[in-house]
């Protein structure tokens, strides 16, 4: 083979032996690509920054938040301590239908983590706790500088949650205390035992959505409790904030997660002292939001417990008399509510004067109302006839409302039936009382006779 083409011949491998060729055969390539590189071209990776102090990573936090530095299982702990004035009224708040017993101390809880999951990824970085002391609300904030000191975190809780207390959270049974849970158990430990759990989102979905847009905490607080928050961190920049610290970033907008933690917590206890306040005593209820009083007794009637709400209803009915109640109340549908639950207790008599009172009024309250008198007549009174005269007054209503373009579809297929049901007993009724008049007239004649 001659040496010119044995110096162009390729290497098994492809490359070509010459390294004028080579260096070519690469300036093309780069050419058609500028994204290609050689290995040789390629920067060195930076070197990791060295990992700080566990140590002195939580005295600067600590110093940035006013907190203390506690030593604990896996590492250093921060915890951030405040005492303020929020007086409650215990007797008055366990004689609400939220099942506390006045003997366990009630614990206010409130985290702060890494994601919106429960799963293991999720972990809390900042557990809030508060609990009563007399007239004062202890607050302890714990703190977790680094991922490594979750085990003195989970020792740290379990130290400030009595086994006798009562959690008390806002989404707390479906988020805060799962996610807590999950995280003693993959540290292969138990949960603390609780005495009772009082979740306040459903109460306040129960209670106050009505006059509320929605049910966030802060909302609650300000249309319930009357304060307005300024300035408060979004929950959901909360995890990015402390991401950015982990990474090193600068401690001090951790100050802002920590404020919105801490105004969680208390403004679950100052929701706890607007029931105690407002919804616990009838004077009190009478002056407080009618909605909120019939919510409350909706929520009475439901634990079973009839005669308080039957209370509460009149409570409301009072308290939307008041010159300054709330227009949006629909008095007359709470008038309905407290008639119906008066006649289940076997009151009829002061359910039929309701019921009356609201027939002459007018409107669909009115049209509800001749219905329940039409039914009241013709299953207790034993009055077909009055029944049947009930029944073509709520008819006229309804056709009234009809004619109007307003359909209510479950009036429209009962109130028919009931009509011709009523006719038709009228009219057996009147077919039975003819022979024994015909028999009267006779005995009549013949005595004339």
């Amino acid at each position: 083979m001659p040496p010119d083409l044995a110096q162009a011949r390729p290497t098994v491998a492809g490359v070509v032996a010459d390294p004028t060729l080579r260096a070519q055969r690469l300036e093309r390539l780069r050419a058609l690509d500028r994204r290609l590189t050689v290995a040789a071209d390629l920067a060195a990776p930076p070197s990791p920054a060295p990992r700080p102090d566990p140590a002195r990573r939580a005295a600067d936090l600590a110093r940035a938040l006013d907190g203390t530095v506690i030593d604990g299982r896996g590492g250093p702990l921060v915890v951030v301590r405040e005492r303020l004035v929020l007086p409650l009224d215990m007797p008055a708040l366990v004689a609400l239908p939220l099942d506390l017993d006045p003997s366990q101390p009630l614990v206010l809880l409130d985290t702060e983590t890494t994601g919106l999951g429960t799963a293991a990824g999720t972990l809390a970085f900042l557990v809030g706790v508060g609990w009563w002391d007399g007239a004062s609300l202890e607050v302890r904030q714990l703190w977790l500088p680094d991922h490594a000191a979750e085990p003195a975190l989970l020792d740290a809780l379990e130290a400030l949650l009595p086994p006798v207390a009562c959690l008390v959270t806002y989404n707390g049974r479906t988020f805060d205390w799962p996610l807590l849970v999950a995280r003693y158990r993959l540290h292969r430990r138990a949960p603390p035992a609780l005495g009772g759990h009082l979740d306040l989102l459903p109460l306040a979905r129960q209670l106050w959505r009505h006059r509320l847009a929605d049910a966030r905490l802060v909302s609650v607080e300000a249309g319930v409790a009357g304060l307005q928050r300024h300035e408060d961190l979004p929950g959901a920049l909360v995890p990015e904030r402390y991401f950015a610290y982990l990474r090193g970033g600068t401690m001090r907008p951790l100050r802002a997660i920590g404020h919105h933690n801490r105004e969680d917590v208390v403004t679950m206890g100052r929701l706890l002292q607007v029931l105690a306040r407002e919804l616990a005593a009838s004077e009190a209820r009478r002056r407080a939001h009618p909605g909120d009083v019939a919510a409350l007794a909706r929520l009475l009637r439901r634990r079973g417990r009839r005669d308080e709400a039957a209370s509460c209803f009149e409570d409301a009915l009072a308290a939307c008399e008041r010159p300054d109640a709330p227009r949006a109340v629909d008095a007359g549908a709470m008038a309905l509510e407290h008639a119906r639950l008066l006649a289940r207790l076997g009151r009829r008599a002061e359910a039929r004067g309701i019921w009356q009172a609201l027939a002459h009024r007018g409107g669909e309250v009115a049209l509800h109302a001749w219905l329940a008198l039409a039914k009241d007549r013709e299953h207790h009174l034993r009055d077909p006839a009055g029944a049947l005269a009930a029944a073509c007054e709520a008819e006229r209503l309804l056709a009234r409302r009809r004619a109007m373009g307003f359909f209510m579809r479950d009036l429209e297929l009962d109130l028919p039936r009931r009509l011709r049901r009523l006719r038709r007993r009228g009219a057996e009724r009147q077919a039975r009382a003819m022979p024994s008049m015909a028999s009267s007239v006779r005995s009549t004649s013949s005595v004339v006779l």
